[in-house]
């Protein structure tokens, strides 16, 4: 039997592969009811509000998420109106219909602001939920009238896939002619720039529409330091394009958002 070296150590074998159908992955839940829909995208809208709320992105009582409802036509859940978003559990929001008549809850919607959420949903009916509220950096590249530049590469998400409304049209209480100008802005795409006032994003899910907006806000973060820094150099369009394939379908803001809303679960 043959002795090991002095100051040597054993070769060890390290655990096979694992085969890859073996790891776990998560995904979109499918449900075998339209209740259990709803239940899951309330408690889904909930916790993004809270988790809205933690970032600082609510400015007194502006601020509103909507999911549509899986099955009644043109209705929609809502964070009602006056509740901090942090306060906010899937009991207290506001089932309300197009026209801003609340349907199921017992508080009072912001029928103005709501409009602009209602014309979104209606215009594209794919759309799941509509984000609108205040957070800083968004607010300042809508002060400059400017569109999220290609500067980096979680900011080409957007290359292409977002606009910008031109026009100031008087805060949330424009009413509904503006709502529908806001959602014809918006167009076929992920996010809008709102001069002057902010940001607004849609998704096909709930956590889409949410990770769209903070992956937005961090983009005008981004972009404004650069300038302040200097001349920032931008991604060229087609590798621009190749990024916004792979990083901007809603299915990757979806993954995006678990763990987000895994920390505010874990801690509320």
């Amino acid at each position: 039997m043959s002795e090991q070296p002095a100051g040597t150590r054993a070769l060890v074998t390290p655990p096979p592969p694992v085969p890859v159908e073996r790891l776990g992955f998560e995904m979109p839940p499918v449900f075998a009811t339209a209740g259990e829909e709803r239940a899951h995208r309330k408690e889904r809208l909930a916790g993004v509000l809270r988790l809205l709320g933690r970032l600082g992105y609510e400015d007194g009582v502006g601020g509103h998420v909507t999911a549509r409802d899986p099955e009644f036509e043109d209705c929609y859940w809502v964070n009602p109106f006056g509740r901090a978003f942090g306060a906010i559990g899937p009991d207290d929001l506001l089932l309300v219909d197009g026209e801003g008549r609340v349907r199921q809850g017992e508080r009072r919607v912001n029928q103005l602001a709501f409009a602009v959420h209602a014309a979104a949903h209606r215009a594209r009916p794919a759309v799941v939920a509509v984000v609108r509220t205040q957070a800083p950096y968004g607010r300042a590249l809508a002060a400059l009238g400017e569109l999220i530049a290609p500067v980096t590469q979680e900011a080409c998400a957007f290359y292409e896939d977002h606009a910008l409304l031109d026009a100031f049209l008087g805060g949330d209480a424009a009413g509904d002619a503006d709502a529908e100008r806001i959602a014809s802005a918006l167009g076929p795409y992920k996010a809008l720039v709102l001069r002057n006032r902010g940001l607004l994003t849609v998704g096909d899910s709930v956590e889409a529409a949410a990770w769209w907006f903070i992956a937005a806000e961090r983009a005008a973060q981004v972009q404004l330091i650069a300038r302040a820094a200097g001349k920032a150099v931008l991604i060229s369009h087609h590798s621009a394009l190749a990024t916004r394939e792979r990083f901007g379908s809603d299915l990757a803001a979806w993954v995006n958002c678990q763990p987000l809303l895994e920390g505010v679960a874990s801690t509320s």
